[in-house]
C-alpha cells in the first residue's frame, strides 16, 4: 500500500514543531472488543505500529482479568514485544498490577484516576480520594524503581452521570496526581463532549495552578466529531503529547456513551499539513490499520484510513 495523496504543508507559526503521539490502540483500542483478539495478533499489531514509526505504544493492562477480559493475556503478550526499541507503557490499577508489570521488566506504567465521583465508583469502586490513596504507594514504588509513571484522568470535560465537570474539580485531581510523583498526565475526554473553548479554559487554569503544558497529554474521543478541533486547541496552548488510537479503535467499557478514540491516521494527516513532525510513516500506519480491521472483521472508522486505502484499491 502506498500513499500518494498527502496534504499541502502550510505551517501556522503558533504551534509546536514536533508532537509525540502516544499510541493507545493496542490497549485502549482493543480493551472493548467483544471477540477475543489472539495474543499473536496483538503482538503483531504492536510490532507493525513500531515499524510505522510510533515511539510510544501502550502495550497492555495489568488489571484483573475479570475487569477487562480482553487484556487477560498481559503476561503472555508483553514478553513478545519487549524487545522493540520503543517505549511500551502498561496500565497498572494497584500494587499487584505493578508487581506483575515489574516482574516482566516494564519501565513505564500508568495509573488511571477519575475527575468525577460517579466514574470513580463505576470504574474503581472507590471515591476519587480513595482511588488517589490507592495509587500513592503504586506511584511511590514505581518511582523508587526509576520507572516512568503516567497518570490518566478520565471525565475531564463531561461525565454521563454528572454532566459538565467544573474546571477547578479537574485541576484539583491533576495536582494531586502530580504531587504524588506522576511524571505526566493525560487529560481524558472520555465521552467526547469537549469543545475547543473548554479545552483552552482547562489548560489555562492548569497552567495558572502550576501544571504546565509540558506535563500534559490530551486524550480525546470523537463522539461528536470534535477530537481534531480539540487537539488543535491544545497544541495552540503548548501541549506536545497527544493520545491516539490506530484506526480509531476503542471506547471505554465503564462508560457506555464513550465511542472511539481519535484516529492516529487522522491526527497524523492534520499534523503533516501543519508542518508538525511526528516521525510516522502514514502509509505504513494506514496499512497496519487496514490489516487489523480485517482481523476484527469490520472496516476502520478512521476517515483517513478509508480515504487512503480506497485510493489504493482504485489504483489497483
Amino acid at each position: 500500500m502506498t500513499v500518494d495523496g498527502l496534504p499541502m504543508v502550510v505551517p501556522t507559526g503558533d504551534l509546536p514543531t514536533r508532537v509525540r503521539i502516544h499510541e493507545v490502540g493496542a490497549r485502549d483500542g482493543l480493551q472493548n472488543e467483544k471477540a477475543t483478539v489472539p495474543t499473536e495478533v496483538k503482538a503483531e499489531f504492536v510490532r507493525r505500529l513500531a515499524e510505522a514509526g510510533l515511539t510510544t505504544i501502550e502495550a497492555t493492562s495489568f488489571v484483573h482479568p475479570r475487569w477487562v477480559p480482553q487484556l487477560a493475556d498481559a503476561e503472555q503478550l508483553y514478553p513478545m514485544v519487549s524487545d522493540l526499541p520503543v517505549a511500551l507503557p502498561v496500565l497498572v490499577p494497584n500494587e499487584r498490577g505493578l508487581d506483575r508489570a515489574l516482574a516482566l521488566g516494564a519501565r513505564r506504567v500508568a495509573v488511571f484516576a477519575s475527575a468525577t465521583e460517579s466514574f470513580a465508583k463505576a470504574n474503581l469502586n472507590r471515591t476519587v480520594d480513595e482511588a488517589l490513596a490507592m495509587f500513592e504507594p503504586v506511584v511511590s514504588r514505581a518511582k523508587a524503581e526509576d520507572v516512568h509513571v503516567r497518570g490518566y484522568l478520565s471525565m475531564c470535560f463531561g461525565d454521563p452521570w454528572e454532566g459538565a465537570v467544573p474546571v477547578p474539580q479537574v485541576v484539583r485531581v491533576c495536582k494531586s496526581l502530580l504531587d504524588m510523583g506522576c511524571d505526566e498526565l493525560s487529560l481524558g475526554d472520555t465521552i467526547g463532549v469537549a469543545t475547543p473553548g473548554h479545552v483552552v479554559s482547562l489548560l489555562r487554569s492548569l497552567d495558572e495552578a502550576g501544571v504546565p503544558p509540558a506535563a500534559l497529554g490530551v486524550h480525546f474521543h470523537d463522539t461528536y466529531g470534535q477530537a481534531l478541533a480539540n487537539t488543535l486547541a491544545a497544541l495552540q496552548q503548548g501541549v506536545t503529547t497527544v493520545d491516539a488510537s490506530a484506526g480509531g479503535l476503542g471506547g471505554c467499557p465503564y462508560a457506555k456513551s464513550a465511542t472511539g478514540n481519535l484516529a492516529t491516521e487522522d491526527l497524523v494527516w492534520m499534523l503533516r499539513g501543519l508542518g508538525i513532525d511526528t516521525g510516522i510513516d502514514l502509509g505504513r500506519l494506514v496499512a497496519t490499520s487496514v490489516w487489523m480491521a480485517t482481523r476484527l472483521g469490520r472496516p476502520s472508522p478512521s476517515r483517513t484510513v478509508r480515504a487512503l486505502s480506497h485510493e489504493d484499491t482504485e489504483e489497483q
